[in-house]
């Protein structure tokens, strides 16, 4: 599906990959299983990717929502460089359109006036340097639908030292998934349920290639990745489902994927369903853990039992969490149990950082400045 032709040249855009011109001379576009099919000045579901003379074009190359400096476990990814500051941004648009989107007002935006920052990568990976950011996040909307913009930030940051993490529901084909990963060290992948139903009608979407994405990252890539389920109140909460769910994870990636099961609230076309009980995501947790899973997390609350990491072997709490905030750590430089000396899975590198909550604007132009500590 996609947008009625329009009268916009897209003068300013950027040349997009993974395209084909069709038999009829419209031009399909191959990033994602959504294959846009566009006549000139269409844009397609994504609302980024368009048709200029014969070609498909990337419209939000180099603008961005915002920057800002979060805690790496906010994205979330717990068992990557913990503790650390993460430069995170987005653009525009999504080529997904879930009814309970928690950043819509970013993903399902139709008019670029938000994107008010201009930034080359390399002016990105200087402000990460600057700010202290051990990585940077392509966030707030999913980055597939932006990857040649992603990508060359990726090379970027790679040159000056810094890690690249991807926010992503995982809805892309099989070439372009290779070439976007190649250049990610990290990811978060939304696995938004485990029921084709569920994709269909609160996503336009399907299951089948998210699960792809899953397997490629796992078997094919050392990408370290992590995985979110959020969970809506009589949607994909049911104890069936995540039994399903959390055996299918075992069985198809190994038991140390860390699962986040993150509270919903009310947000988009989904204003009716109560935010989801604590009960309802250390239930899910519970269900993940007696399934075999060695890491599983409670998220979008505060739980200190559910959000902290503990070792598979001995038991001992490794990291303790609240929300966004480090306080035990019993890892030592190389990621094993001080208590047993079993490994956690996962990146670290030596202690912790002391990032904690704090969230710190960024604006790009001058030289960005590195904050004082609190």
């Amino acid at each position: 599906m996609q947008t009625k032709p329009s009268p916009e040249t897209f003068a300013d855009a950027h040349p997009g990959r993974y395209w084909h011109v069709l038999d009829d001379g419209r031009v399909q576009c191959d990033l994602c299983p959504r294959l846009c099919k566009l006549r000139e000045g269409q844009r397609g579901l994504c609302f980024v990717r368009a048709r200029r003379d014969e070609q498909v074009v990337l419209t939000t190359y180099g603008r961005s929502s915002g920057f800002c400096v979060d805690p790496i476990e906010k994205k979330p990814l717990s068992h990557f460089l913990p503790g650390t500051p993460v430069l995170s941004f987005g653009t525009a648009g999504c080529n997904l359109t879930c009814k309970f989107c928690q950043n819509w007002d970013i993903s399902k935006a139709r008019e670029f006036h938000r994107l008010t920052d201009k930034a080359t990568p390399e002016m990105i990976a200087d402000a990460a340097h600057q700010t202290g950011s051990r990585s940077v996040a392509f966030t707030y909307n999913d980055p597939v639908i932006f990857l040649e913009y992603a990508v060359d930030v990726a090379q970027a940051c790679h040159e000056r030292g810094i890690q690249t993490v991807a926010v992503t529901a995982g809805y892309i084909r099989d070439e372009p998934r290779v070439e976007f990963f190649r250049h990610m060290d990290a990811a978060n992948v939304d696995l938004k349920c485990f029921t084709e139903d569920f994709y269909r009608r609160l996503c336009s979407g399907h299951l089948e290639p998210i699960l792809e994405t899953l397997k490629y990252l796992k078997h094919e890539t050392d990408v370290w990745f992590e995985i979110t389920t959020l969970l809506i109140p009589g949607e994909n909460d049911s104890p069936a489902e995540l039994e399903e769910m959390t055996q299918w994870v075992v069985d198809a990636l190994g038991p140390d994927v860390p699962m986040h099961f993150s509270a919903f609230h009310p947000d988009w076309k989904m204003l009716d369903l109560p935010r989801t009980p604590l009960s309802t995501l250390s239930q899910a947790r519970d269900i993940a853990m007696k399934n075999g899973l060695r890491y599983a997390y409670t998220g979008n609350v505060h739980d200190f039992v559910g959000e902290s990491t503990y070792c598979h072997d001995c038991g001992s709490i490794l990291i303790g969490r609240d929300w966004y905030v480090l306080s035990t750590w019993n890892l030592t430089d190389d990621g094993k149990c001080t208590n047993c000396g079993a490994a956690c899975a996962g990146i670290f590198d030596g202690r912790p950082g002391d990032w904690g909550a704090r969230r710190l604007p960024v604006r790009l132009g001058p030289p960005a400045k590195r904050p004082a500590r609190a």
